[in-house]
């Protein structure tokens, strides 16, 4: 019994230690960018010692990764809550989709994290497949099932979905500069309806 609430301690001590190392890491990232953060800053700011930090993580990049995969998880949840919230037709769950996206980005950090940072540090295909392992690649199944519906024209699902979803990381730089979201998401929504 006493071993089993040990192991339970252990987990539990292991878990909160990989989790504030990955909270100072997002704080400091978010603020500094990847390139002006230390891992000895990291390690101040999370209350471990390096050699817990090279425990869980093998390297910084491996430790960016690991935010960068909390922040995409971030994005998917709040796009699904609004398009849950909403419920219509297909273009209407794409549209509300759009909504929880721009909601979720309107944190500067995270737009620094997972549009700038990102594609310099992990590359645009390891950020591709982490979308896709987090949310489930939730605009490309949006766009296949509007068109399964009959409600947007038949075309080229990767093209489209690579698109769109640039489409929308520019809207959210754009609105992290300033810019009114409304405006994008009234283009955004217009370009929905074009493919009716």
């Amino acid at each position: 019994m006493q071993q089993e609430n040990q192991t339970r301690s252990n987990k539990a001590r292991t878990a909160a230690t990989r989790l504030a190392l990955i909270n100072a890491a997002r704080m400091l990232f978010s603020e500094k960018g990847y390139a002006e953060t230390s891992t000895p800053e990291i390690v101040k700011a999370a209350g471990v010692t390096r050699g817990a930090l090279y425990h869980h993580f093998e390297d910084k990049i491996a430790l960016f990764r690991a935010v960068v995969t909390e922040e995409y998880i971030a994005v998917a949840n709040e796009i699904t809550a609004t398009s849950k919230a909403h419920p219509g037709t297909a273009i209407d769950a794409l549209k509300q989709g759009g909504r929880g996206y721009l909601k979720a980005m309107q944190d500067k950090g995270r737009v620094r994290i997972m549009l700038l940072d990102g594609p310099a540090v992990l590359g645009q295909l390891e950020l591709a497949q982490i979308d896709q392992d987090t949310s489930g690649d939730t605009l490309r199944q949006g766009l296949h099932g509007a068109m399964q519906a009959g409600q947007i024209k038949t075309l080229p699902l990767d093209a489209l979905t690579v698109q769109l979803s640039a489409l929308f990381d520019r809207a959210a730089l754009a609105v992290a500069e300033g810019d009114d979201p409304q405006d994008h998401l009234d283009v955004l929504d217009a370009i929905f309806e074009s493919l009716t």
